[in-house]
């Protein structure tokens, strides 16, 4: 990984409402969760029309300067990125999210996954940790890369070693997520391992993504979560509304997840609005599948 400027340094920081310090396990998880917190896992890009890439110093400048987010690729690579800088020993992985048919190759790539190494503490004194900003509904903060069950409010993850099977590790998400699992692979890889499937997951008609908005924010209580116009928070103060206007929609995207829409004129909020609302009434209509 190469290190980011410091200037897009500082504003990271800034985002993150963090200072730079010396790598330390107490230090990782005050980056995570401040990085789940306050940069949503989103896909308004892809319904703008937009084709963003998974260079890691364009997702770093839009996090840093343009409060906005991405998927796992952008979200881990600019966080991977981030730690380097900081100098944190940072490796990326080939990841596969999955549901409920159990890992599988095909799903190999879908997902970016990091490890951090050498912060031992008394409960992890191997000091390897899973580090993932990039799931949505899932961590809030890192795990140990051992073997055992974790408990992060309201979702209880299981973390196995699994050599031989699909992947040398595997999540077991809780049932009250949003997908069954994720394997990844233990070898670092460079970014451009996810270019092909990146390419796929954010032009394809056939991609989740590409059929529907979602936006996703963790914090310490819970997640809140939009799919097409549904919204809904797991965790403390549970809720579950549909958004029926289009000022809804841009009040939720700005304040609740924390993007920047002002970029957004109007022509542009009719069609995303006519192209959302579209693709929710489908999905509706398949069962929210």
């Amino acid at each position: 990984m190469a290190v980011i400027p410091p200037h897009d340094q500082d504003a990271y920081l800034v985002r993150l409402g963090l200072e730079a310090d010396p790598p330390s396990a107490e230090g990782l998880f005050r980056l995570h969760r401040a990085q789940v917190e306050r940069i949503s896992y989103e896909t308004l890009w892809i319904h703008l029309g937009e084709r963003w890439g998974i260079g890691v110093a364009e997702s770093v400048a839009r996090i840093a300067t343009q409060r906005r987010g991405g998927y796992c690729y952008h979200l881990n690579g600019a966080f991977g990125e981030l730690l380097q800088s900081l100098g944190y020993d940072v490796s990326r992985h080939v990841g596969g999210v999955h549901g409920p048919d159990g890992a599988s190759e095909e799903a190999m790539a879908n997902h970016l996954v990091l490890t951090v190494r050498g912060l031992p503490t008394e409960a992890n004194p191997g000091g390897d940790w899973y580090v993932d900003a990039g799931l949505g509904d899932a961590l809030h903060e890192p795990i140990p890369l051992v073997a055992g069950n974790y408990r992060q409010d309201p979702f209880g993850f299981v973390l196995d070693e699994t050599p031989g099977a699909v992947g040398d590790w595997h999540l077991t998400h809780d049932p009250a997520g949003g997908f069954a699992g994720m394997s990844w692979r233990s070898t670092p890889v460079a970014m451009d391992v996810f270019a092909e499937r990146h390419a796929w997951l954010s032009t394809s008609p056939d991609s989740g993504f590409v059929r529907v908005l979602t936006a996703q924010r963790r914090d310490t209580g819970g997640v809140d979560i939009l799919r097409g116009l549904s919204l809904k928070r797991i965790g403390d103060r549970p809720f579950e509304s549909t958004l029926t206007t289009r000022t809804e929609l841009a009040d939720v995207l700005g304040d609740l997840f924390g993007l920047d829409v002002s970029p957004i004129d109007d022509p542009a909020w009719d069609a995303l609005w006519a192209r959302v609302h579209t693709a929710h009434v489908a999905w509706e209509s398949a069962g929210r599948s």
